[in-house]
């Protein structure tokens, strides 16, 4: 969650798409060090943070460094599917219909979480059903040793020694055994997957038996990702999503992630409900989001769509989890869009990265990945060559890039 599914980087087994490949431990950094002789001094450096030497000896026994941890972490692959492709999977008739009944289960514990923190029902049960297809699949690694492994190798060391401090101080609180402590491969725990980090900070007792414990306690879980949530800038009472009809003769430029208006302002330039109703008046600011461009989905994304962001920075997934919620809470099936959208290969997207720089459009590495970096190159281009300025890559781009002098 959150920390370690940024961008579009996406864990490959964890969306069974085979894109994962081995990869060494990057242990430059250690400069010959042993993970037992680094583990010792962890010791120390946690000893200094304030965790006392139980919970440290207690945290770490049996710890050993695990090569295939690395492997999972360095062999990440692209991810380029469209927000249809995605969420036309991940937001399936039995995840739809597993949610609305698990609403109606924990319809009490769910109101109760959402009067203490401002979150509803159906934003929690949708990330329940994303990250763990409602605790049916928590994982298989120990935390532990993942974390520690991770803090080892080179390549985010700083990140994941926080994780494992934070992760010692969850034991020293007891909320979790150690033995307890198994999850996603990068540390991550519970009905939720949250990062040990996230877990001490954002912990709460959400059965009241005076215990956080996020991996057997649906309540405790819940009530968990909310307070996460509310942390994150969650606003009571506030929309996150909501998918609207755009008319083609849209100045797409407005679909920039720094314009935020009010729905009479959208309501003006022609923006309708999906429905074709008018949007409803009042509301906070919003924006209007194209993932797939002007031919796709159009959203209007609300100042809580932030708190997603903030859950997972990959827009894809955000804009699913976001989605998903919508229809939890009654929202119909989105639409297919105007037009066919496809998506740019890899290879593509770094063609086009690489004519973006050149063009004095970007300035980033071309690495094959769909970020918002990329996005607003392409909208500046667009704009420059007097294309809908919808932020979607494509071969027509391309080619206007390669004739442009």
């Amino acid at each position: 969650m959150g920390l370690f599914r940024v961008a579009v980087i996406v864990t490959a087994a964890a969306l069974g798409l085979g894109l994962a490949t081995p990869a060494s431990a990057d242990l430059a950094c250690r400069k010959g060090q042993s993970f037992e002789a680094w583990l010792v001094g962890f010791k120390k450096q946690a000893e200094a943070a304030g965790v006392s030497r139980a919970a440290i000896e207690a945290g770490l026994a049996g710890v050993a460094f695990d090569p295939a941890i690395v492997r999972r972490d360095h062999g990440q692959g692209v991810f380029q599917q469209t927000f249809l492709q995605f969420s036309d999977r991940m937001v399936s008739p039995d995840r739809l219909s597993t949610g609305g009944r698990l609403l109606q289960t924990h319809a009490a514990t769910l109101r109760r979480i959402e009067a203490q923190y401002g979150v509803p029902g159906p934003v929690l049960v949708a990330f329940w059903g994303l990250e763990t297809s409602f605790g049916t699949d928590m994982g298989k690694y120990k935390a532990p040793t993942a974390v520690a492994t991770l803090a080892y190798d080179c390549r985010r060391t700083d990140m994941f020694t926080r994780e494992l401090i934070d992760l010692l101080r969850i034991v020293e609180r007891g909320d979790l055994a150690p033995a307890e402590m198994v999850g996603d491969w990068a540390g991550e725990l519970g009905h939720l997957m949250f990062t040990p980090t996230d877990l001490h900070t954002y912990a709460a007792d959400g059965d009241g038996d005076g215990r956080r414990d996020v991996m057997r306690s649906i309540p405790d879980a819940l009530a968990t990702a909310a307070n996460f949530l509310k942390g994150l800038g969650w606003r009571k009472g506030e929309p996150w999503l909501e998918e609207v009809r755009v008319p083609e003769t849209m100045d797409w430029s407005r679909s920039a992630p720094e314009v935020a208006l009010g729905r009479a302002e959208w309501a003006r330039m022609g923006l309708t409900r999906s429905d074709g109703a008018a949007l409803a008046a009042g509301g906070p600011p919003a924006q209007l989001w194209l993932p797939m461009g002007r031919l796709g989905p159009a959203f209007l994304t609300y100042p809580n769509f932030q708190a997603y962001l903030g859950w997972n920075k990959a827009m894809v997934y955000s804009t699913t989890a976001a989605y998903y919620a919508t229809r939890l809470a009654g929202a119909p099936k989105v639409s297919r869009g105007r037009g066919e959208v496809k998506p740019l290969t890899t290879e593509q997207v770094k063609q086009l990265q690489g004519l973006l720089v050149r063009r004095g459009f970007g300035t980033d590495t071309p690495d094959g990945r769909l970020g918002n970096a990329t996005r607003a190159a392409v909208r500046a281009a667009q704009m420059k060559l007097g294309l809908p300025a919808d932020s979607w890559p494509t071969v027509e781009l391309i080619a206007a890039l390669e004739g442009a002098r």
